[in-house]
C-alpha cells in the first residue's frame, strides 16, 4: 500500500511547515502539541520501520527515508532534494526539515508501521521535536533519536544498556538517555506521536546492531552521505 500523504487529515501541509516568522511557528508548534497522542507500541505488532535522516548541500536539504523490516533487512531507500528556506533555530528543526522528509515519505511504495528520526520527540521545550511534529502531520507513529539534550535534564548513564530518565520542569519524565555502546556518549530517546516512554524505549533497544544508532536511523545516516558524495 502506497504511503498517502494526500489523505492526511491537515488543513493543508504547508500550512504547519511554512512559518513566515518565529512567533508563527512558535504558535505552529503549540497548536499542534494539543494533537499530540501517545500511546503502547507493541513491537510484535510492527513489520516495517523507517529511519530518517536530513543532510545539507550548500542551499539544499538531501531528505532520506530507509526502511527496513525486523530482520533489519533493507525494503527501500528514497530520498529528495529541496532548497532550505528556513534559518537553523534550535527547538524549530521542523521547519527546516519537515518539508524534505515528508516529500521522501510521498516517495514511498510501503507504509512503515514506525518512524525513526534523527532529532527530537516529546523531549522539547513545546513537546514537539521534528518526530512529533511529522508523526502528526503524517499520522504516523515516530520515535525521536537524538545525540544530544535540547530540552531537560538527565543524569549520564554509566554502563552501556542503561537508561536514565530525562526530565523536564516539574519532574516530568520525557524520554531517556541510553548508553547504546561503550566508549560514546548516550542517545536521547523520547516518543514523538503514537508511541509512549516504554514502547520507544523497548522499540529502539530491538533495533540496536551494535552501533550507537538504532539501524534505520544508522542506514539513513549512510546514505544520506552515500548520495551526498554522489
Amino acid at each position: 500500500m502506497d504511503f498517502d500523504v494526500s489523505m492526511v487529515d491537515v488543513k493543508t501541509l504547508s500550512d504547519y511547515m511554512e512559518p513566515k516568522t518565529l512567533e508563527e511557528a512558535e504558535q505552529i508548534q503549540k497548536e499542534l502539541a494539543k494533537r499530540l497522542a501517545l500511546c503502547p507500541l507493541d513491537f510484535s505488532q510492527i513489520s516495517l520501520i523507517a529511519g530518517v535522516d536530513v543532510s545539507y548541500i550548500d542551499d539544499q536539504a538531501l531528505g532520506i527515508v530507509v526502511l527496513i523490516n525486523k530482520e533489519l533487512e533493507i525494503v527501500e531507500v528514497v530520498s529528495e532534494r529541496m532548497k532550505v528556506t528556513f534559518p537553523y533555530i534550535p527547538g524549530f528543526l521542523a521547519f527546516r526539515e519537515a518539508p524534505v522528509i515528508i516529500k521522501c515519505f510521498e516517495k514511498l511504495k510501503n507504509r512503515p508501521d514506525v518512524a525513526l528520526f534523527d532529532g527530537q520527540g516529546i523531549a522539547h521545550p513545546r513537546k514537539l521535536g521534528i518526530a512529533s511534529h511529522v508523526g502528526i502531520l503524517l499520522d504516523l507513529p515516530t520515535i525521536g533519536i537524538a545525540k544530544s539534550v535540547l530540552y531537560g535534564k538527565c543524569q549520564k548513564p554509566s554502563t552501556v544498556g542503561q537508561a536514565t530518565l530525562l526530565k523536564g520542569q516539574d519532574e516530568e519524565v520525557l524520554g531517556y538517555c541510553y548508553l547504546s555502546k561503550k566508549n560514546t556518549k548516550p542517545i536521547i530517546i523520547s516518543p514523538g506521536y503514537k508511541t509512549d516512554l516504554d514502547s520507544s524505549l523497548h522499540i529502539v533497544k530491538s533495533l540496536l546492531n551494535g552501533f550507537k544508532l538504532p539501524e534505520p536511523v544508522r542506514l539513513a545516516h549512510l546514505y544520506s552521505q552515500k548520495f551526498k558524495g554522489s
